[in-house]
This record gives structure tokens, C-alpha cells and sequence, in this order.
């Protein structure tokens, strides 16, 4: 079966109506496009040469704005989709009897992990749309801009298996995998996904289907050392929570959202990037679990810090109070 009816098969069977990518539309973009600027054959019978204009009106004014769109809006539904599901796992107290209150609870882990799988299917099987689309322009062009807008694309972190929700996702089935649910009562969502170590630095990897690998490093790389306390940035790097408050020049009272936004990620120097952090809560429990010795000294080491930084606030707040 060919990808795209494939595609439009799954997405028609989901009982949500979710955000898509337009695969059968954007191929009729190319076919009009095709057609409206025919390769010519080259001299001596040479292969067909390109006759699609750099600036093409089909493909600069439809094909790429209209995937664009939809690939944001995908990233979007699947970034909040997950946020939603990690919010119900780790909803304790009167936050878990409201979310019941609500009927978004759906009483067991077995339920979470199935709509676990449902959200990294929907991201997987539409990060293959959109490498196949691409892929497909290439071919018919004979150029790279599909290559170039993917690389665009991953600029602005519009690339899906660059969410940190996906990060997220994988220490949570872990999570489940390893406590409260065995692998054996629930269907796994991933394949080989685990926490590895080489040379005593951790990793989160994971082999998805048609050949899709993601691999996570988690070293800070301000202190490196295993992250503590992990914090995504919007560029996707990851750092203990207290040294990207460090490199926002913020203190942990005031936390990152208050960053200057000329403040830059000091791996890539991508300026505005704090204000939107997500802490990896479920990468943190993972590593709390896996690093049990690093983590407590780790934990103690923060504490006096934070103390410290909490007592110099309110140390300023009173005198500025007081007018000195």
C-alpha cells in the first residue's frame, strides 16, 4: 500500500479529529506545478532539465506556506496533547479528584499508556508525511529546497521529534514500564526505547519505525554533568534548572519566564528562548531513579544554593522596602 493512502486510512480511523498533514493535496500542488512548467529534454538528448523558475509562484506561494501551516498546527495539537496526558500522571492530591471531577481521568495507567501510543503514532506517522512529501518535491525538481525548508523548519522548531514533549513521553513509559505498570500488563509504545550510559554519561534513546532514531543527550552543558532538574529550552538544548537560570542571568525566585530575551542559549546563542522552558518533570523522576547516589548529592548540593539565592532576595526586597 502506498504511503499516502495509508496515511489518509490512519488518520481517517482516529476517533479524534486531530490536525493533518495535507499529503494528497500537496502532491496535487506538485502536479499542477509539473504541469505548468514541463522539463524540457536537454541537448543531445541529455536528461530532462529543470524548467520550475528558483521562485516559482506554485511552489513558493502554496506548496511550502500550506505545509508550513500544517506542520504547526500538528506540533501544536501533539505538544498540548501531551502536556495534557503527563498532567494526569502526575496530578496528585485534590489536583487527581479534580481531574476526575472533570472526567479526563481515565482510572488506570493502562488507559495512559494506550493514549501514550495514539499521541507518538500521530507524531511518528506525520514526521513521515512530511519527510516523503520533501523527499517527493526534491525528486520532481531536481533540487535540494525540500532538504533546505526541513532544515528551516528544524531553525524554528517546527520539527516534531524535536519537541520536548516527546523527551517527556519516553521517560514516562519508561517510568511506567519500570514501576507501576509491567511491561507485560500494557502494549509498549516504544520500541527499545531506554536510559543507557557510555562512559557514565546518560543518553535517553529510542528506535522508532521506518527508521526514525531519536537520541537524547543529557549532559548539561554548563556544568556537565547529568542534568538535575532538567529544563528544556525552545531550541530544544537541555540544562539543569538551576544553570539556565544562571546563563538567563535570572535568579531561581524570579525563574526563567522573567529572562531578558537578548539572553541566549549558550549552546547555540538562539536568543529568546527561556521564556517558554518546559521543566522534563518525567525525566527528572527517571533520573532520580536511575542516578539514586549522584541525585541525593546532587539534591543537597542545590539546596544550600538555592537557600542562599532565596535568602539574597529577600535580603534586597526588605532593603529596597526600607528605601535603602
Amino acid at each position: 500500500m502506498k504511503f499516502c493512502k495509508k496515511y489518509q486510512e490512519y488518520m481517517q480511523s482516529q476517533k479524534k479529529k486531530l490536525p493533518v498533514v495535507g499529503f494528497k493535496k500537496l502532491k496535487k500542488i506538485m502536479k499542477k506545478c509539473r504541469r505548468d512548467y514541463q522539463p524540457k529534454e536537454g541537448l543531445n538528448g541529455s536528461l530532462p532539465i529543470k524548467t520550475c523558475p528558483d521562485h516559482c509562484p506554485v511552489c513558493d506561494g502554496t506548496f511550502f506556506p500550506s505545509l508550513m501551516n500544517e506542520m504547526s498546527e500538528v506540533v501544536g495539537c501533539f505538544n498540548q496533547q501531551a502536556r495534557k496526558l503527563l498532567e494526569l500522571h502526575l496530578a496528585s492530591g485534590f489536583r487527581k479528584y479534580v481531574f476526575w471531577f472533570k472526567d479526563k481521568l481515565k482510572g488506570n495507567h493502562n488507559a495512559l499508556i494506550h493514549e501514550g501510543k495514539d499521541l507518538v503514532t500521530y507524531a511518528l506517522i506525520n514526521s513521515i508525511a512530511i519527510r516523503k512529501i520533501l523527499k517527493k518535491y526534491d525528486k520532481i525538481h531536481y533540487s535540494k529546497q525540500g532538504q533546505l525548508f526541513k532544515s528551516k523548519v528544524q531553525s524554528m522548531h517546527m520539527e516534531i521529534l524535536q519537541s520536548p514533549w516527546l523527551c517527556e513521553l519516553m521517560a514516562f513509559h519508561i517510568n511506567l514500564r519500570e514501576t507501576k505498570v509491567k511491561s507485560s500488563e500494557a502494549p509498549t509504545f516504544f520500541d527499545g526505547c531506554s536510559l543507557t550510559f557510555k562512559d557514565g554519561k546518560p543518553s535517553l534513546t529510542c528506535d522508532f519505525f521506518d527508521s526514525i532514531k531519536v537520541d537524547i543527550d543529557l549532559t548539561c552543558s554548563i556544568c556537565l554533568d547529568t542534568v538535575f532538574d532538567p529544563v528544556s529550552l525552545t531550541c530544544g538544548h537541555i540544562f539543569c534548572y538551576i544553570c539556565a537560570c544562571s546563563a538567563a542571568s535570572v535568579t531561581i525566585v524570579d525563574g526563567l519566564k522573567t529572562a531578558n530575551p537578548k539572553e541566549k542559549c549558550p549552546l547555540c546563542r538562539e536568543g529568546r528562548v527561556y521564556e517558554d522552558a518546559v521543566h522534563l518533570e518525567e525525566l527528572n523522576i527517571l533520573l532520580g531513579r536511575s542516578c539514586q547516589e549522584y541525585w541525593e548529592e546532587r539534591r543537597q548540593t542545590e539546596r544550600v544554593e538555592r537557600v542562599k539565592q532565596i535568602k539574597e532576595h529577600w535580603e534586597s526586597q526588605c532593603k529596597a522596602f526600607v528605601g535603602f
